[in-house]
């Protein structure tokens, strides 16, 4: 097989199978179905990813850790707390609003296969260690100079992450039950980016 074909048709494996986990899950995807999208045989499938259970973890990993890595520390210390604060949600809403089906793939699999705790524990334990000393910084400065109530790194994520995850959760059902043209629908989801930063921060001063 040739080398530059050998490596399209890898990462064409790769990208289809990334978009049938998505809107699949793990259990109701196949190889099959898999190489049939492709347009390879289902041999290739695991030629190159060995099997279903590894390539999805590949893929698996890949949105848990780009999700993690969205409150990496934004700007620069000449921006002020609330600017930082303001920038990483909206970086971590946009990153929702441009894979609207991670929520459901990630909280799927966590439900149905307990396994996947695992994984999610292994990335964690890593580089959004950084991620969480970093915000716990910044939040012990602002706390000691009387500007906010103390709250730790972690529950400021889980609030992002339960607010900014909801919205795309319920999208569909929104979009299934509102009379709204496409074009409210975007300046809602506009409007509760700003609105899910300024909970955040309100939560913060209260």
């Amino acid at each position: 097989m040739d080398k530059l074909n050998s490596q399209s048709t890898e990462l064409q494996i790769m990208d289809v199978a990334e978009q049938l986990f998505l809107e699949k899950g793990f259990a109701m995807t196949s190889t099959t179905e898999i190489a049939k999208q492709v347009g390879c045989n289902q041999a290739l499938v695991h030629y190159y990813y060995r099997s279903k259970e590894k390539l999805f973890l590949l893929i698996f990993r890949k949105k848990i850790e780009t999700f993690a890595n969205y409150f990496v520390t934004v700007g620069d210390e000449s921006m002020s707390f609330e600017h930082r604060l303001k920038l990483r949600m909206y970086a971590h809403f946009e990153m929702f609003q441009n894979n609207p089906k991670m929520p459901f793939m990630i909280l799927n699999e966590l439900t149905t296969n307990p396994r996947r705790l695992q994984t999610v524990k292994e990335i964690f334990s890593k580089a959004p260690g950084l991620v969480v000393s970093q915000l716990e910084a910044e939040l012990k400065v602002e706390f000691d100079k009387g500007r906010i109530r103390k709250m730790s790194a972690v529950d400021v994520m889980l609030s992002a992450f339960s607010l900014n995850a909801g919205l795309f959760l319920l999208l569909p059902i929104i979009k299934g039950l509102s009379v709204l043209p496409d074009n409210e629908i975007k300046n809602m989801i506009e409007k509760r980016k700003e609105e899910n930063y300024q909970i955040i921060l309100r939560s913060l001063r209260e």
